[in-house]
């Protein structure tokens, strides 16, 4: 049977629609354009409105009214006189003359007396002697919207208190160590050792993935099996849950490597904030490169996967050999991607937590860390520790610590972004 033979209405595939048929084609192609433009922006929109909720939210716990009250009245230790307005001098006696033998002991262990500041003896004097104590706190919208009514209540329940503004989120909360009270507890030592942990981990995870990701793509043979496995392998842990890589790292580097995680390998004493087991920073920065690991390596692999084929050819045609072609060539060009997938990994990094409780973080410590083989904790863990407290001020100061945190990840990444656009900057223009 010849082509021609058949009948034009038999054949259902390759027949353009004519006539109104074009029209109906073309209206019903908008349409499923446009409702999946609109889902797309609902989704842009959702997401937008989650992150705004949350923010307020934060926001609106970080700042507010308290009411604080003392047992002991201020003008009967100054004589009339305002704390601020007194000397370093007189306000080291009015500790001398109204606190116990073990009290003072106490502070001079932690800091002498006569070394600290005007504004820190303020603060002891306000603890210790005054015992001032937070009775109440108010959320930012309540504190605008229902001020007259707030008075009120904290006049009638609270005759003493004082209402006040409070910025929980200020300059004393970041440089102030921890503390059992609420009011004076700040989040230094966790910011350090966020700190500490985070750049030890890219110390470790960044060569060893950038290297890792170049071995798969550029010199292994993955028709050999074991670079097969190899290959499935860092994909299968991409997905692995953290907690995992806690216990792995319990298992390893605080039980298995103690003398080189603690530092007894390297003569390290247990002064200065170190400790003599592997519950250190060390520990934690090797199970946190472990966690990251992956991503790094499977997101490197596609930079590199996407430098075109021409220039590692242009390359070999000028006499250059494999390793100065991909350090030369493809590298540059990869990096700015690469900088990317770091970007994520690290910020994962600096959000975990299951793994970093596992490996040993404090849940409360005073002592800022000095080194890889401190004691430690982080921003993560100090919030989530605040937030199972039951008094109301400790979630406060756990939302104020959140946007500590979000600051932290933000100037992080800004400065890995501002890397990226520098090597991309630079880089061969293809």
């Amino acid at each position: 049977m010849s082509a021609e033979s058949i009948n034009p209405e038999e054949r259902s595939v390759g027949v353009l629609p004519e006539g109104p048929a074009v029209k109906q084609n073309i209206a019903r192609r908008q349409l499923i354009g446009q409702i999946w433009r609109g889902i797309f922006f609902f989704a842009i929109v959702f997401g937008l409105v989650a992150l705004l909720t949350l923010i307020l939210d934060v926001v609106n716990d970080s700042f507010g009214l308290i009411a604080t009250q003392s047992e002991v009245d201020e003008q009967e230790i100054t004589g009339g006189r305002e704390l601020e307005d007194l000397s370093q001098a007189e306000l080291v006696a009015i500790l001398n003359e109204n606190l116990s033998r073990r009290v003072l002991t106490r502070l001079n262990r932690e800091q002498p007396l006569e070394e600290r500041d005007a504004a820190n003896l303020v603060e002891v004097i306000e603890t210790e002697v005054l015992k001032t104590e937070l009775v109440a706190v108010f959320p930012l919208w309540e504190s605008l919207t229902q001020r007259a009514a707030i008075e009120e209540r904290v006049t009638e329940r609270f005759p003493r208190a004082e209402l006040s503004w409070k910025a929980w989120v200020n300059w004393d909360f970041i440089t102030t160590p921890m503390s059992s009270v609420a009011f004076n507890a700040g989040v230094r030592t966790a910011i350090l050792g966020t700190l500490w942990v985070t750049m030890l981990t890219a110390l470790i995870a960044i060569p060893v993935g950038i290297f890792a990701a170049i071995y798969l793509e550029e010199y292994a043979d993955h028709r050999v099996w074991y670079n097969k496995i190899i290959q499935t392998n860092i994909n299968n842990l991409a997905g692995v849950p953290s907690i995992i890589y806690g216990m792995l790292g319990l298992a390893i580097f605080v039980r298995v490597l103690e003398p080189f995680t603690s530092g007894a390998f390297f003569g390290v004493s247990s002064g200065g904030g170190a400790t003599l087991n592997g519950r250190t920073i060390l520990s934690a920065a090797f199970t946190m490169a472990l966690l990251i690991l992956p991503v790094i390596i499977i997101t490197g692999q596609e930079a590199i996967r996407a430098v075109p084929n021409s220039l590692r050819q242009g390359s070999y045609g000028l006499g250059a050999t494999k390793w100065q072609t991909v350090w030369n060539i493809v590298l540059p060009q990869a990096f700015p991607s690469i900088l990317t997938g770091i970007i994520l990994a690290v910020s994962r990094a600096v959000g975990e937590t299951a793994p970093l409780i596992l490996v040993g973080a404090s849940t409360f410590i005073v002592t800022d860390p000095n080194g890889p083989f401190s004691k430690f904790t982080v921003l993560p863990i100090q919030i989530y520790t605040w937030t199972q407290q039951p008094e109301q001020e400790f979630k406060i100061i756990a939302a104020a610590a959140i946007v500590v945190l979000l600051i932290v990840m933000l100037f992080l990444n800004a400065t890995a972004v501002l890397l990226r656009n520098y090597f991309r900057s630079k880089r061969v223009s293809v």
